[in-house]
């Protein structure tokens, strides 16, 4: 049997790959639909998003978290999850068709109405698949899945599938309805496909020993969870009751192109580091090695994206989404720092829900909302560009506290944690300058697409050979490969 390192390679190198293509879909799709639809378009939706999102952190309970933490896992406490994931779901279904009007009438918005019931099931789409996503997790830790190409296939097959209907709709005219339709068909093509991919049948609904230990564990995270929402959302549910849709459609997606890369990279790595984690906490020492090696891939791949956003702004919001979206460059740029934070913090929460410290992830998280709520009433009155200036601001100002609290008493000091950052710092400084240079010598008039194609070609090689060279990086990358190779082998 392969061992757990060998094992944790291989899954994380199949979710990278297949995460990977499914983001390169999503940004082909906001490339092709950022040209056929309107901000406004997009504010109405994320108006919507902002609410039903909070009702998603409910969606499952935590119970995926506690299915996949748990040593053994047997098949009667998975039929009795699927079924509980399916009450919740079937609930916050009624619940949001409820609230439908509600919504409508906060935002003062009668086309909110109709969309809101049509996202609605979406939690029961969801919910149908969370517990077949969760044994194919528990595979990926043990290593006993023969369906983890199956499964990474799958994943970049939704993508294609919601892509293909969202554009369809908007090129015939279908206007935010094509955004809608995503919203529908990437849940249920994303259940349909854990489906397929676990083979697995839930049995008949009943209640088992061990149910209420995952609960309580699950009611944990889900709270967490719910204020790791606030954090990140209040920007959007304020701005669109006080600024109205275009001011929230510019800004939310500035703030997706910023949030999905390091959102897919984090889920990526995450999926399979916190599996693996879990397994190993009993070895605390064994732990802290490979909760490093996990977060510092995710800074080193992560900085050199923040330091490109900030720097190539105006050319990435003209390629990715077009000239109607010139309003959002500041707005873009302002964020780039939260691409950073958010790599830095997410791993901490892979470590406190391996170890089973629930109650600090709740303080943490009450502590993050409540700064942030603050900051965004700040920013609020100056429009867009104020609310991200107050998210971008508060974001970094609240990492290193954070960072501190979440890693005492762990077994991970915060040298080690600093130092994992230090490397990929100097290496993008590097770059920095050189993609700076490149762009710099690029005439004015050259086309955004080609200029953006030689500073991101001219900061990544720097980047890479800094790295590799100067910041003494190479041992980690060749052991990397080998254990990759080695994995790939078995």
């Amino acid at each position: 049997m392969q061992d757990l390192k060998s094992r944790t390679v291989r899954a994380g190198l199949i979710n990278v790959g297949s995460r990977g293509l499914g983001f390169a879909i999503r940004i082909m799709a906001l490339m092709v639909l950022g040209r056929l639809l309107t901000p406004e378009d997009y504010g109405l939706v994320t108006m919507v998003t902002a609410f039903t999102g909070v009702l998603n952190m409910f969606g499952c309970f935590g119970l995926f978290q506690a299915a996949i933490q748990r040593d053994s896992l047997s098949e009667a406490e998975s039929s009795a999850l699927f079924w509980l994931n399916l009450s919740f779901g079937a609930l916050l279904t009624l619940l949001a068709i409820v609230a439908a009007p509600m919504v409508s009438a906060f935002y003062r918005e009668p086309r909110l109405l109709a969309i809101m019931d049509v996202i609605a099931f979406t939690f029961l789409i969801t919910a149908a698949g969370v517990q077949h996503g969760a044994l194919l997790q528990r595979r990926l830790a043990f290593g006993t899945s023969a369906k983890i190409d199956i499964c990474a296939l799958n994943k970049a097959s939704r993508d294609v599938v919601a892509t293909a209907v969202s554009v369809g709709m908007a090129v015939a005219g279908y206007g935010y309805w094509a955004i809608v339709s995503m919203t529908i068909t990437l849940p249920l093509a994303t259940t349909v496909g854990l489906w397929l991919s676990a083979g697995w049948m839930p049995g008949r609904p009943r209640m088992v020993p061990g149910l209420r230990s995952m609960l309580r564990f699950g009611g944990g995270t889900t709270l967490t969870g719910f204020l790791s929402y606030i954090t990140i959302n209040t920007d959007k549910l304020l701005l669109g009751r006080v600024w109205g849709t275009e001011a929230t459609g510019l800004y939310s997606r500035a703030f997706y192109l910023i949030n999905s890369p390091t959102e897919n990279l984090n889920i990526t790595i995450g999926e399979v580091a916190f599996a693996a984690l879990s397994r190993t906490r009993g070895d605390l020492d064994r732990l802290r090695r490979y909760f490093l090696k996990g977060y510092s891939l995710v800074v080193t791949l992560t900085l050199p994206l923040t330091v490109v956003c900030g720097l190539f702004a105006d050319d990435v919001i003209l390629v990715v989404l077009g000239p109607k979206w010139t309003s959002a460059i500041e707005i873009f740029r302002t964020l780039a720092p939260t691409m950073l934070v958010f790599a830095i913090s997410s791993p901490l929460g892979w470590l406190l829900n391996a170890l089973g410290l629930i109650r600090r992830g709740v303080h943490i998280g009450l502590f993050s909302a409540s700064f942030m709520v603050a900051g965004i009433a700040i920013g609020l009155p100056y429009g867009p560009h104020g609310v991200a200036l107050a998210y971008s601001s508060v974001m970094v100002l609240k990492v290193i506290p954070i960072t501190i609290w979440a890693l005492h008493g762990t077994g991970v000091r915060v040298r080690e944690f600093a130092g994992a950052l230090m490397s990929p710092l100097a290496a993008s400084a590097i770059a920095a300058l050189v993609g700076f240079g490149v762009h710099s010598l690029c005439p004015p008039s050259m086309a955004p697409v080609l200029r953006l194609l030689l500073d991101v070609g001219s900061f990544g090689a720097a980047y890479l050979s800094a790295l590799l060279l100067i910041a003494g990086e190479k041992a980690l990358y060749l052991d990397l490969f080998r254990a990759a190779k080695a994995s790939a082998s078995v």
